[in-house]
């Protein structure tokens, strides 16, 4: 039984995912598999490039965000899927040795119209940096299901 509930959510709600340190390695796999520019995949010509050196994909750091909240948050909710993402923006590089931390904040919550038994919550999602700075802000809604 899911230990999270449209009932569970409310607007403010803050809450930390956990986090992830970034490795060169897995910067390169993720990037010759699904963005392969050069400054994800080629140390020498990620220095060369604008941001004189190796960066990870936005691809990549949503793709990491997206694990945090399965597994900390997602995974244990009455999720019922998501109608998708409004705005997703990568504010600024993440490299090899970023400790990146996730958070969800609640920004409203709506009950379902057509659907009793669901509703839908908002969500601002980040992914921040061990300097404090956000490298990803996306804004995203997603259904899950009332209390039975």
């Amino acid at each position: 039984m899911p230990e999270r509930f449209f009932e569970d959510f409310e607007a403010d709600q803050v809450v930390e995912l956990g986090s992830h340190t970034v490795t060169a390695e897995e910067i390169v796999a993720f990037a010759r598999q699904w963005d392969p520019q050069s400054f994800h995949v080629d140390e020498e010509a990620a220095r060369d490039s604008v941001f004189g050196g190796l960066i990870a994909s936005g691809w990549h750091t949503a793709s990491l965000w997206m694990r945090l909240y399965v597994d900390s948050f997602l995974g244990s909710a009455a999720s019922q899927g998501s109608p998708g993402v409004e705005e997703l923006r990568w504010l600024a590089p993440v490299r090899p040795g970023d400790t990146l931390t996730g958070k969800v904040t609640v920004l409203e919550t709506t009950p379902s119209e057509r659907r009793p038994g669901r509703g839908t919550v908002r969500i601002r999602g980040e992914m921040v940096n061990g300097d404090g700075v956000v490298v990803l802000s996306m804004l995203s809604r997603g259904h899950f299901g009332r209390r039975p």
